[in-house]
């Protein structure tokens, strides 16, 4: 390759950069920043010693617009988590009789009311799933696994529900 074609090669990539980049620009597209929430206080069901309500505690603050009241009855809204459950199912067994799959579940059910109890969000609930493989010669491993997908799972579920308040609007 001669040096005027690697130079034309070069400014016909900062040339398609620059284009992509300004329409890119263009069609509006931005990072998604803190989404705001339709109510200024709120209060978490939820042990602020748990992992659960510290994520929750965690994302709500960084809303920036939501305060988190640990007092519930000075609260605008109050979120009830009612049930964390997590489940561990085998989904594949090896021929020899020994586990080779695991599906790993947890389910969040929530509410939302107001403070006089009226319910802004019905009973609902927010699943997550995985799977993964078992093998009894690395149990120490599996075991970490494990709980790396039970984490990722509480803070996809956390996303989720964040996504759930800031959806609810007042009518």
């Amino acid at each position: 390759m001669t040096s005027s074609s690697f130079l034309f090669a070069r400014h016909a990539r900062l040339i398609l950069l620059a284009v992509g980049l300004a329409v890119l620009a263009g069609c509006g597209f931005r990072l998604r920043g803190p989404q705001p929430m339709d109510f200024s206080t709120i209060h978490v069901g939820a042990s602020q010693y748990s992992s659960l309500g510290i994520a929750l505690r965690r994302q709500i603050a960084l809303s920036g617009s939501t305060k988190v009241e640990e007092d519930a009855s000075r609260a605008e809204v109050k979120l009830q988590i009612l049930s964390n459950d997590r489940s561990r199912e085998i989904l594949s067994l090896a021929v020899t009789g020994r586990v080779r799959e695991y599906e790993l579940t947890q389910t969040i059910r929530f509410s939302l009311t107001n403070r006089d109890g009226t319910e802004l969000i019905p009973p609902s609930a927010l699943s997550a799933r995985r799977e993964y493989t078992f093998d009894d010669d690395l149990i120490l491993g599996k075991e970490q696994e494990e709980a790396l997908l039970y984490n990722d799972m509480e803070s996809d579920l956390v996303r989720q529900l964040i996504r759930r308040l800031t959806t609810w609007k007042r009518s």
